[in-house]
């Protein structure tokens, strides 16, 4: 398959064409590119930008929280920090919460 032009994509899945380049910047969606340059939209990416419309009306996710998913995936030691911090930051939560406890018996 030829692949679709960014116009052809935007069309076909309601994004404009200034939105689908600022979403391959953000490297969300990355098509295929023509020996001359031009972007081609397979199939996958057509689907990822219909799906990624889909993901923001039904769970209310900014494009920046997504693309910082995506991150999150690409860079393993990033992921490591965060995580590394939720855990942090939910023991401090359980520790605030034992020590509100310990206060309260000793009152």
């Amino acid at each position: 398959m030829k692949g679709f032009t960014v116009g052809e994509a935007a069309a076909q899945t309601g994004w404009s064409p200034r939105m689908l380049r600022y979403l391959e910047g953000g490297g969300l969606v990355v098509p295929a590119r023509s020996s001359s340059g031009y972007r081609q939209y397979g199939l996958l990416e057509v689907n990822q930008l219909r799906s990624l419309r889909v993901l923001r009306e039904r769970f209310g996710a900014e494009l920046t929280d997504v693309a910082f998913a995506a991150r999150l995936d690409r860079e393993p030691a990033l992921r490591a920090a965060v995580e590394t911090w939720l855990a942090g930051a939910r023991l401090s939560a359980l520790d605030w919460e034992q020590r509100k406890q310990e206060r309260l018996l000793v009152a």
